[in-house]
């Protein structure tokens, strides 16, 4: 029998709320977290990004809040603030229902507001660590009240250097608290801080829900070098027109060179990094989900958390020096099954990163030269089983289909689809 949300415990209004907004069916992640939320369990899951992370940790959340009581009950984590804002846009949606207060505090914002707004204790207080941090040291967030603390992304925690200031936050909160990690991989130091903080936590390692999507997803990788990337770039853009693309690069210097000389080249292009303000990115990100600039050049850290529809295209102008990086890239695109292209320009430089990414993903991806002539084919050979088990997540994703690199993206198809 298929779980519903109804069978998984959630309040008919919320499920009315969930309906209204067409979502019917619980993910994988949500079926096997939400029961064990509700229980009061700690929580250590390991899923990607795109399989419903938001909704389950906070439809529990917000259902065992006590509306009634103004103080500060679930205290919610994220790397960046536009993953913070990403889930206070959830939070809010469902919060009217139930007559809850949600509260976002980012970075960017003036103090004198969410000072104010503090004043009148909200139920459910989301943020980025640095901000969190700043309040508690003021004296005007008190956690000593919390019931829940969710930390999402905490790989990209860790990958930003926050992990110190989201074990303070954690500390802040009584030991009676809930603690629930979220991340797509969970290292070493992940682990410790769980084993810290956690009691008996469930561990979960959900990769349902993002097969389906790569599926969709056509990889390619072109061999060329440094001095021509630009050009075949440029070449792409024009031959794919795609309706929206993102092009990755792997540090802040490199994306704004990038994006100048597309600029120079009259592309219409929308640039992202971890040095822009907040308006500036907020901007941006606005403009881009609106297709005003279909194409955004970014980082990696800036990008995380984007959830666009009808990304059509992304490229890794650099290959990625890390294999999630490369993971979250391409699933950028291929969502709500439609069709995507991930392709990634690599050097001889990068022949050692390329191998770790096929072996990381048990797949030969298709190659081509500079000039679009394939070199080697995709393989589909399934992955040799391995003697004993290891700490690393099992590959979810598929091979390009033979012969599907021969099928010319048409960047029409995609205007009329949207």
């Amino acid at each position: 029998m298929a779980k519903t949300f109804q069978t998984l415990g959630l309040a008919p209004i919320l499920c009315d709320a969930l309906s209204k907004q067409g979502i019917h069916e619980p993910t994988a992640i949500q079926a096997q977290s939400i029961p064990a939320l509700f229980k009061g369990r700690d929580l250590l899951a390991q899923a990607q990004t795109g399989t419903g992370k938001t909704y389950a940790f906070l439809l529990p959340s917000l259902q065992q809040i006590k509306a009634d009581t103004h103080m500060e009950q679930v205290l919610v984590m994220a790397p960046t603030r536009e993953l913070a804002r990403q889930i206070a846009d959830v939070a809010n949606m469902l919060a009217p229902s139930l007559g809850l207060d949600v509260l976002n505090l980012i970075g960017g914002k003036t103090i004198e507001n969410q000072l104010q707004k503090l004043q009148r204790h909200p139920q459910v207080v989301i943020g980025t660590p640095g901000r969190l941090l700043d309040h508690c040291r003021r004296n005007s967030l008190d956690l000593s009240g919390v019931k829940r603390v969710i930390v999402d992304e905490a790989d990209q925690m860790l990958q930003a250097g926050f992990l110190e200031d989201v074990d303070m936050l954690i500390s802040m909160t009584p030991k009676s608290r809930q603690l629930l990690f979220f991340s797509a991989t969970v290292p070493d130091k992940i682990k410790g801080l769980a084993k810290k903080h956690m009691q008996n936590p469930l561990v979960l390692n959900v990769l349902e829900g993002t097969t389906i999507a790569l599926e969709n997803i056509e990889q390619r990788i072109y061999m060329i070098s440094e001095e021509r990337k630009l050009a075949v770039l440029c070449r792409m853009l024009e031959e794919m027109n795609p309706y929206l693309a993102i092009i990755f690069c792997n540090t802040k210097e490199r994306t704004s060179i990038l994006a100048g000389q597309l600029i120079a080249k009259g592309f219409n292009i929308g640039e992202l990094h971890g040095d822009m303000s907040q308006g500036r990115r907020t901007q941006v990100i606005r403009d881009f989900s609106r297709a005003k600039t279909q194409l955004l050049v970014a980082t990696d850290i800036a990008a995380r958390g984007i959830d666009i529809e009808g990304i059509t295209h992304v490229f890794s102008y650099d290959v990625p020096h890390d294999i999630d990086y490369y993971i979250h890239r391409i699933g950028r695109t291929g969502r709500a099954g439609n069709q995507g292209i991930s392709v990634m320009f690599a050097t001889a430089a990068d022949e050692q990163w390329v191998r770790r990414i096929e072996h990381t993903i048990h797949a030969t991806i298709t190659k081509y030269s500079s000039n679009g002539q394939v070199k080697i084919k995709s393989s589909n050979r399934p992955p040799k089983k391995k003697k004993e088990a290891t700490d690393t997540m099992p590959s979810t994703y598929q091979t390009t289909k033979e012969k599907r690199h021969k099928t010319l993206h048409k960047g029409g198809d995609n205007r009329r689809r949207r």
